[in-house]
């Protein structure tokens, strides 16, 4: 599995298509929390969202960096279908880790806080429960799940825009509306891991669901 991931990876480095999502992350944290002198949470909210949008955006970049006669040789290759979506999600998660420490990082740089370990924990636990859930929502709109392009961003935006307005939503919008609140990091650090714990439960059935109509398509 770590060849697989370490190839999809490399794939996706020479493919030069992380370099749109990369941009994007880094303008939206920098934009939205540039000269910001509150809460950090509110900064989390801001990283949070802009990993929501580069990892699905990722991960529809690497599911669909394969044509299909490419893909069928990597599946027989790799084993089958479920090692092949598994690579693909893990390499879309390792690919957020840097992303993840940026959206850490660009806050402290463009604005003025002085952040606890907590602060730290929160905004690392936000980052990952939307890189989870936006590796899902990539999952399900990218090639096999969607053979056309144009749909697959049409279904990717509908979803992203259910995610993060519906109202009490979980995980993201409900994530957003907490650490938008007037809360201490230490207060929400205990909440926001069951927040990801239910990314990492949808990013496991998205990756079944596309797993089973890969094989069934193929």
């Amino acid at each position: 599995m770590t060849a697989l991931v370490r190839y999809r990876l490399t794939t996706l480095l020479l493919s030069q298509r992380y370099l749109a999502p990369l941009l994007l992350f880094t303008a939206l944290v920098t934009v939205l929390t540039s000269n910001d002198t509150g809460p950090l949470t509110a900064a989390h909210a801001a990283s949070g969202l802009a990993m929501l949008l580069a990892a699905t955006w990722l991960t529809m970049a690497l599911a669909g960096l394969d044509d299909p006669p490419h893909r069928a040789v990597l599946t027989a290759a790799t084993g089958g279908h479920r090692r092949l979506t598994t690579g693909t999600v893990l390499a879309a998660l390792a690919a957020c880790l840097p992303l993840t420490a940026l959206g850490l990082l660009l806050p402290l740089l463009v604005g003025d806080h002085s952040p606890a370990a907590a602060d730290l924990l929160l905004g690392a636990e936000a980052q990952l429960t939307c890189a989870c859930t936006g590796a899902a929502v990539g999952v399900l709109t990218a090639r096999p799940v969607v053979r056309r392009q144009g749909h697959g961003l049409l279904l990717a935006l509908a979803l992203l825009l259910v995610l993060t307005l519906g109202k009490g939503l979980p995980p993201v919008n409900l994530l957003l509306t907490r650490l938008s609140g007037h809360h201490r990091s230490a207060d929400l650090v205990g909440s926001t891991a069951l927040l990801l714990a239910l990314a990492g439960a949808l990013l496991g059935t998205a990756a079944v669901v596309g797993q089973a109509v890969a094989v069934r398509r193929d």
